[in-house]
């Protein structure tokens, strides 16, 4: 690998909360960056597919992830290299500025900006408050002296005269400029729904959203000195990887499932997979008919509950998925995917038939299941990972499986998470893996080449292959969940 640096002008937009406004406020800095012809590269801290989608879509190219429970610090520094060209990279963070896995904060944005020695624009929502703010902002520079934090962006802004003491109140006790005061916008700009804000693709008015997101961030935040804030972060020791080589001779077809009522998919996973030789097929299990000539599937997350009716009533398009399930076809499965190929999906009291390639139903509920972060080991013989294998990922659901949890057969243990059942996930069916669990390729590099391996061997006839290299990692070695 050949050394170097990643010289690139960044930042991070954190928040002292979720709903702070840090999206609201990316969004309109990207946009109003963008208008002025500087080439911005957006980044999402921490497991998120739809603030990274608004990013994208305010930016004209794709957001990538960065999180330090996921990645390594040279993942997260080739991550940072992929925006190579371009002018200046906004990372918007998620939660509180130090909120993280534990009461030390592990995994925060505030540990993020550190990893990639990047300065914190802080977006503090000031409603009904005046020199409460300076002491906020003074409790963040005393709980971390060594954070970057390097301006503020005063959010919800009632009246002048409250920016007015707020900036004489911080400029009293501390020396962090403000860079901006936005007044309250209307929440109609970004809707939300149970798993976050609505998908751009769902906003036939999207493009006039971040217009008038952009019209009020450019007018009350000072542009040039959050690009001179950008220009400090120092240049990152960077080992270039080698690129990798095709697992086989042939180009593989895999389909991912791309529609309304699949949406989330990691930019990274889809690049990684097309790294090992594959060729991508997007399909809807909505509108499309008939199932591609495929060698693999992947059926991502997003919100089958929602389509559900439309789901059940394209019946050719299920058997054919079934059919080849049957037949052998590998399938990665997470959340909405495992829905999807249950028997059925249980929304608002009705029953949605499925493709049925699992023995098990699926309820949607009002609360969420199972939310953040998930430690797993595979400690059971299957067809994609060896026993031993270490998975970390994340999980954000409102279903539950209310028949079949006791039957099925599992492959992860989980150390963290919810899962299937509390302890367990991993759903595994011939060449299907199923679960509730996330992977996120740069942070577990294993996922695209197990694929591809299979579909290679799918495509050969090869017998299937359940894979028990390893050990145990010291726990139970069952592969089935507990009655």
């Amino acid at each position: 690998m050949a050394g170097g640096y990643v010289s690139l002008p960044r930042f991070v937009i954190a928040g002292l909360a979720g709903d702070a406004g840090k999206t609201l406020v990316s969004l309109g800095l990207i946009r109003a960056f963008r208008r002025k012809g500087i080439n911005v590269a957006p980044f999402k801290k921490g497991p998120d597919y739809i603030d990274p989608a608004w990013l994208g879509a305010a930016a004209g190219c794709g957001a990538r992830n960065l999180d330090t429970f996921l990645m390594s610090d040279s993942a997260l520094i080739e991550s940072l290299a992929s925006a190579d060209g371009a002018d200046l990279a906004i990372i918007e963070g998620n939660r509180g500025l130090f909120d993280g896995q534990d009461a030390r904060g592990s995994h925060s944005t505030a540990e993020l900006a550190k990893r990639v020695q990047a300065p914190v624009v802080l977006v503090v929502d000031v409603s009904k408050s005046t020199r409460t703010i300076a002491a906020l902002v003074l409790g963040c520079l005393a709980l971390d002296p060594a954070l970057p934090l390097a301006g503020v962006i005063l959010n919800r802004v009632g009246t002048s005269r409250q920016e007015r003491l707020i900036r004489e109140a911080l400029a009293s006790v501390t020396q962090v400029p403000v860079l901006g005061a936005i007044p309250r916008l209307s929440s109609g700009l970004l809707p939300s729904r149970h798993l976050g804000l609505l998908m751009p693709a769902e906003r036939a008015d999207r493009e006039h959203a971040l217009d008038l997101i952009a019209d009020a961030v450019a007018d009350r935040v000072d542009l040039e000195s959050v690009r001179r804030v950008a220009d400090t972060a120092p240049p990152l020791p960077h080992q270039q990887p080698t690129p990798m080589a095709p697992l086989t001779g042939a180009r593989l077809n895999v389909g991912y499932l791309k529609d309304e009522a699949f949406c989330f998919y990691y930019a990274e996973n889809l690049a990684a997979l097309e790294a090992c030789g594959a060729t991508l097929v997007p399909i809807s299990p909505i509108h499309d008919r008939e199932l591609p000539d495929i060698d693999a599937l992947v059926a991502g997350g997003g919100y089958p509950e929602e389509h559900a009716s439309a789901l059940s009533a394209n019946s050719p398009f299920r058997s054919a998925l079934a059919d080849r399930i049957a037949g052998g076809l590998p399938v990665w499965a997470e959340c909405g995917g495992l829905m999807y190929l249950a028997s059925a999906l249980v929304t608002k009291g009705r029953l949605h038939p499925m493709v049925g390639a699992l023995p098990i139903v699926v309820e949607q509920t009002d609360r969420p299941q199972g939310h953040g972060y998930v430690d797993a080991c595979v400690d059971a013989r299957n067809p994609f990972f060896p026993i031993g294998t270490r998975l970390r990922g994340h999980e954000f659901h409102y279903s539950l499986l209310t028949n079949g949890s006791n039957t099925v057969t599992t492959t992860l243990s989980l150390r963290r998470g919810v899962g299937i059942g509390g302890s367990r996930d991993g759903i595994v069916c011939s060449r299907v893996f199923a679960s509730y669990m996330h992977v996120f390729a740069p942070g577990t590099p294993e996922w695209a080449p197990a694929l591809l391996r299979l579909a290679h061997e799918a495509r050969l006839q090869a017998p299937l292959n359940l894979i028990a290299i390893g050990d145990d990692c010291g726990i139970n070695n069952s592969s089935r969940l507990a009655d």
